[in-house]
């Protein structure tokens, strides 16, 4: 997406909804209110605040519609409303589910990075989830606080989780209206709603399970059970327009080559506007299953491993051998391989899980990986490529991420003709250090990046695979 000068207006009604913390149960509430909206008639797009591969996958599922990412860091705030803007251009009502707390991001005394960002960017009311368990006149008192902490901030009601009782309900009900504090919609039950299932980086992936249907038609049901739906309407109803300057929506280039990407249960960490980026500026996306398949795409300029859980389907990866030996013959040709995360394992020598067990993989780069029992980064990233990387990044850095629980078994740099690829930089603490590694045409890298919203990186990156160079 460009900055072409021209502005729009959005005013599609919308809401984020956000937690006083994590845990609350933003995502099982989000899903059942996205669920009951539907029930409505109404077209939902949703959004997730944050840098989050697994609550989207759900969102997408329960709205029947593609869920983006909305990232001020890593997109821009100007991405940001661009990206809003052209996915609610045929949608109804816009749902945005919040990450962690409402102003918890990388800073103690901005929001930067926050949902709050994320709902100010959009000129969006919040509905605020609190816990309820074991409060009642107090719940207002952690209402007023979030109202009063920041200027800027329209905190348009609220929405009780673990409430013991109806009458529970109508005691925060009462406190609310008594210090004049934005209304309470409902109160939903302790142990009302099923459980989301969780693993390692957060909730299992959704997939097109009936199970996962069942459970948002419950988490449906619940909301419209209690929470009162007319008056949560009303509320997206009161955002203010938001002007969104540039994004001119330009059709796909030329086809200029075919960029095979790795799509299964073990490799499914994309960002969807990165993807569409990637087809117009010109590459046509040829789905593959690493798990499944028996061989790469046939015609592809390059591959793209994304991330996901390769040590979850360890033994069907390696067992795959006719695949693993594809990947090889491509890399060793010459072609294009970039690989992020869950991909680097793919592509190193093995991966070893907790239990001791090792599973061999593509050998490419020529150490293993081992999982381990918490996470061994977090956190958001700047990337610049070292001098002599394969993708220069159009002369620039690019924003991104890391959140994994693996970890190399030892440095690849100076390896059998392997080198580092970036100096990344940590966010929080300013901390830079070397990593990703390249040979030849393979580039791989912890970080997750986001090139959509980085014209000249995305374009340099298009040019990486097909093989033109870029200063």
């Amino acid at each position: 997406m460009t900055n072409s000068g021209s502005v729009s207006t959005s005013r599609i009604p919308r809401l984020v909804l956000a937690g006083t913390q994590s845990g609350v149960g933003k995502t099982s509430i989000t899903l059942g209110l996205v669920s009951a909206l539907k029930r409505r008639g109404l077209r939902v797009q949703t959004f997730k605040s944050g840098p989050d591969f697994l609550d989207p996958t759900y969102l997408k599922i329960a709205s029947g519609r593609e869920c983006y990412n909305l990232d001020v860091f890593m997109m821009g705030r100007e991405y940001v409303e661009r990206l809003f803007a052209s996915a609610c251009e045929d949608a109804e009502i816009a749902i945005v589910e919040g990450a962690m707390g409402l102003f918890d991001g990388f800073s103690t005394d901005t929001s930067e990075g926050s949902c709050a960002e994320i709902a100010k960017c959009l000129n969006a009311p919040v509905v605020l989830v609190i816990n309820a368990g074991g409060i009642a006149r107090s719940a207002a008192a952690i209402v007023k606080g979030f109202v009063e902490f920041e200027s800027g901030m329209n905190i348009a009601g609220v929405i009780a989780n673990h409430v013991g009782s109806a009458n529970h309900t109508r005691l925060l009900a009462d406190s609310m209206v008594s210090l004049n504090l934005p209304p309470l919609l409902g109160g939903i039950r302790k142990n009302d709603p099923p459980k989301l299932p969780e693993r390692h980086l957060g909730l299992f992936t959704a997939g097109a399970e009936s199970h996962t249907f069942n459970l948002i038609e419950e988490l449906g049901n619940i909301i419209e059970k209690n929470i009162d739906m007319d008056a949560l309407v009303e509320v997206t109803k009161s955002a203010h327009a938001n002007h969104v300057s540039g994004g001119a929506n330009h059709g796909p280039n030329k086809v200029k080559g075919r960029l095979g990407v790795a799509i299964d249960k073990a490799f499914h960490f994309y960002y969807p506007d990165n993807l569409k980026a990637l087809e117009q500026g010109g590459l046509e996306i040829v789905p593959f299953s690493p798990v499944t398949d028996t061989a790469i795409p046939d015609g592809v300029n390059a591959l793209y491993f994304g991330g996901g859980y390769p040590e979850e389907s360890a033994g069907e990866l390696s067992a795959n051998r006719s695949m693993l030996n594809s990947v090889r013959r491509f890399a060793n040709a010459g072609g294009t391989v970039y690989a992020e995360c869950g991909g680097l394992i793919y592509l190193s020598k093995s991966v070893e899980n907790l239990d001791g067990k090792k599973s061999e993989f593509a050998g490419l780069l020529p150490v293993g990986t081992k999982m381990r029992n918490r996470f061994t980064a977090l956190g958001y990233v700047d990337v610049a490529p070292e001098k002599n990387s394969p993708w220069r990044m159009g002369g620039g850095a690019v924003r991104g991420h890391r959140f994994h629980y693996s970890e190399l078994e030892s440095d690849p740099a100076g390896t059998d003709g392997w080198n580092t690829a970036y100096t990344i930089t940590r966010k929080r603490t300013g901390e830079s250090s070397k990593e990703g590694y390249y040979k030849g045409n393979t580039l791989l890298s912890y970080a997750h990046l986001h090139l959509a919203s980085n014209e000249s990186a995305l374009k340099s990156f298009i040019n990486f695979c097909v093989g033109e160079k870029t200063e």
